[in-house]
């Protein structure tokens, strides 16, 4: 077997590729480059687990990054146990073949629990108090706080909210990926793995906030730049191959729509009032929707309403496209988890999870980075609320009194969707926005495009070294 490094630089795409990526370029110059039909929907949770085990969300069963729990009547969202993930998986595959092979799975998601030799993942601690405390899960349990010890703490602030991918007093924009590049490495000299599968999240943030074509992106492809190049060094002294690939591309938006609004509209939802704040009642609603970038799972607990349901999703402006049953099964995506209907949303269009139509009655969860209480998925928490004064001042208060060890909420994160620039999880009509895949092994690379399902047989090509 040949070692291999698979570095997953999320958000890349052709069309970023430029005078800003001279070693990504010199990378895919002395080899091939092939486009991926994005997985669908083409979000990390599902682009990945296509990746890993070559089957469609119909056999694996991840339909998005989160979805709706029917036994539980619960949204649950970023879920990290391997389980959730049906079929075989690469590092199972490849073990059967030589039962030396080893593999590395650092940051890249359902990382907890799996097969895999070593694994690195963000997990907070969460005490009984209400506090939360950022850190790690590792497997085994020992790499833990031998990596801490010798990296440092991991930059958990930084890896998701506002403060990702922007220089602060305690972060370089780049930090996050900075830290899992180097925990690549660690784990490379202590353990030598067959497989070393390495995820690198910075351009992930700002092509969010920004757009694609800001001119601020040309930092950050410049720092992704000097990030990969510097792992490709690394790994070529390890003789160890490189293989460069991305889950989805990002594309520009400018129209969020706000499918749990218009079913409120309607009388579908079921609103419950706690402590003077709302609550979307999934369990007891009639229809709603679990929104994850720019694709929807409706989910219609009254039956009698779907054809009704489907009408008035057809007539909305910004989706594209309405499945039922039939179109489910044909882009792979027939699994019990799936919503009754899937919405689509049109080029620059894009879902938010918002379903109250009065922010003084917002859940307090709105306003804070909580991934996992939100019923949908939020990358306004990627900014600051530009309506609060001073709002750098009331962060340092609330880490006071959390530092105090008073309950605080770090309630800054605004409720205006219209800031959000960029998205995925829709295949772009743009080609050069689809995600990619570069090896120096040519010969393996006979195809200028090919499927997201495909990519498990080209690693394993890879690592066998011949195609298979």
């Amino acid at each position: 077997m040949t070692r291999t490094a698979v570095i997953n630089v999320v958000g890349l795409s052709e069309s970023l590729l430029g005078s800003h990526t001279p070693r990504i370029n010199a990378f895919q110059k002395a080899g091939a480059l092939s486009r991926i039909e994005p997985a669908f929907p083409a979000v990390t949770c599902t682009a990945q687990s296509n990746y890993l085990t070559g089957q469609t969300p119909s056999q694996h069963g991840i339909v998005g990054n989160g979805w709706y729990n029917r036994e539980l009547a619960e949204v649950q969202f970023w879920k990290q146990s391997n389980h959730l993930v049906s079929g075989r998986k690469i590092w199972d595959a490849l073990r059967e073949t030589d039962p030396k092979f080893t593999c590395a799975k650092l940051f890249w998601w359902y990382n907890m629990y799996s097969s895999a030799d070593w694994s690195v993942t963000p997990r907070p601690m969460y005490p009984a108090d209400g506090r939360k405390f950022f850190d790690i899960y590792a497997w085994p349990y020992s790499i833990r706080e031998e990596i801490k010890h010798d990296l440092g703490e991991f930059p958990f602030p930084a890896f998701w909210g506002p403060a990702a991918g922007v220089d602060s007093s305690r972060f370089a924009a780049d930090a996050v990926s900075r830290w899992i590049a180097e925990s690549a490495k660690w784990i490379e000299r202590r353990f030598n793995p067959t497989l070393n599968l390495v995820y690198l999240p910075h351009l992930d943030y700002n092509l969010q906030r920004l757009c694609p074509s800001h001119p601020t992106i040309a930092s950050d492809l410049q720092r992704i730049d000097a990030i990969v190049g510097d792992l490709i060094d690394f790994f070529a002294k390890q003789s160890v191959q490189v293989v460069l690939l991305s889950e989805y591309g990002i594309s520009a938006v400018d129209t969020p729509v706000h499918l749990n609004r218009l079913f409120r509209e309607r009388g579908w939802l079921t609103i419950k009032e706690e402590l003077g704040l709302e609550l979307l009642d999934c369990g007891a609603s009639r229809v709603f929707a679990v929104a994850d970038h720019q694709v929807a799972h409706i989910y219609i607990n009254d039956t009698t309403l779907e054809r009704e349901v489907r009408s008035l999703l057809e007539e909305q402006m910004g989706i594209a496209e309405v499945w039922g049953l039939a179109e489910k099964k044909s882009h792979g995506l027939d699994h019990n988890r799936a919503g009754d209907l899937i919405a689509v949303a049109k080029d620059r269009a894009w879902f938010t999870y918002y379903y109250w139509v009065d922010d003084q009655r917002a859940p307090d969860f709105a306003c804070t980075v909580d991934i996992h209480r939100k019923p949908g998925y939020d990358p306004v928490e990627l900014f600051l609320d530009p309506n609060i004064p001073l709002v750098k001042a009331r962060i340092a208060w609330r880490l006071l009194q959390k530092k105090l060890g008073f309950r605080m909420l770090m309630d800054v994160v605004p409720l205006d969707a219209s800031l959000v620039k960029g998205s995925h999880g829709n295949k772009p009509s743009n080609l050069a926005e689809w995600p990619l895949l570069i090896s120096s092994r040519s010969d393996l690379m006979s195809r200028p495009a090919i499927h997201s399902t495909d990519v498990f047989g080209l690693l394993r090509s890879h690592v066998l070294g011949s195609a298979s």
